[in-house]
C-alpha cells in the first residue's frame, strides 16, 4: 500500500477515535458529575478511556501498516520524546518540593505529545 494512502487512512482512523473520545468525554462530564458517588459515577467518569483505547488501536494498526523505515524513525522519535518527558517531569517534581504549584497528571500527555512532535520536526522526519 502506498505511504500517502496509509497516512490518510491513519489520520481518518485517529481523528475518528478522537471524535469518539470527545463525545464520550463530554457525556461523562455532563452526566457523570451529577451522579451520586459510587460505582456508577466512577464508571461513567472513567468511560473516556474507551476513546483512548480506540486511539491506541488506530496507532497500532498504523504501525503495522507502515514500512520498516517509517516504523523505526517513529519509534526512535517516541523513545526520545519519552526520555525528554521523563526528564522534564522529574525536574518539575523536584521544583514542586521547592514550592512550585502541583500539576495535574493530565499535563503529562500533552507534554509527551509536544515532545514527540518537536523531536520529529528537529530530526526532519515526515508525519505520514
Amino acid at each position: 500500500m502506498h505511504e500517502k494512502t496509509i497516512g490518510r487512512r491513519y489520520l481518518r482512523e485517529l481523528f475518528g477515535t478522537i471524535g469518539i473520545y470527545a463525545l464520550i468525554l463530554t457525556a461523562a462530564i455532563v452526566y457523570g458529575r451529577a451522579l451520586p458517588e459510587g460505582p456508577a459515577r466512577t464508571l461513567v467518569l472513567a468511560s473516556p478511556v474507551i476513546g483512548i483505547a480506540l486511539a491506541a488501536w488506530a496507532i497500532v494498526r498504523h504501525m503495522r501498516r507502515v514500512d520498516e523505515f517509517i516504523r523505526q524513525s517513529t519509534l526512535e522519535n517516541l523513545a526520545i520524546a519519552a526520555a525528554l518527558t521523563a526528564g522534564l517531569t522529574l525536574t518539575y517534581g523536584f521544583l514542586e518540593t521547592a514550592g512550585f504549584p502541583r500539576l495535574s497528571m493530565f499535563t503529562i500527555w500533552p507534554l509527551m505529545g509536544a515532545s514527540w512532535l518537536v523531536t520529529g520536526l528537529v530530526r526532519g522526519c515526515s508525519f505520514k
